[in-house]
């Protein structure tokens, strides 16, 4: 009995193992410019110079985004899975002046 229970569990565990591997991996960055027509996207992810070409997945709406504009993506191989606006960058604010003496 105790060699199933075993057994049973390095299966689990090689399952949820092999599911993290095939995730879908979040990336933050800048798109650089966008082909509606054929569906592709070329991204660049934050704290990189390399430039990722995706094809867009069906669900993602390239009509609500251009180049220069910062996104969230999700990406599994070459395909954006899911696409969301970060919101803009809020401008630092002014120090207020001293009072008094």
């Amino acid at each position: 009995m105790k060699k199933i229970s075993a057994v049973l569990a390095a299966a689990v565990m090689v399952v949820a193992m092999a599911s993290m591997v095939f995730a879908a991996d979040m990336q933050k960055g800048t798109i650089k410019s966008v082909d509606a027509k054929t569906g592709t996207v070329v991204f660049c992810a934050e704290g990189t110079t390399t430039d990722m070409k995706l094809t867009a997945d069906k669900s993602v709406d390239l009509g609500k985004v251009k180049a220069g504009d910062k996104v969230e993506v999700s990406v599994e191989k070459d395909m954006m899975k899911s696409m969301k606006a970060m919101p803009a960058a809020k401008p630092a604010a002014k120090p207020k002046a001293s009072v008094g003496c």
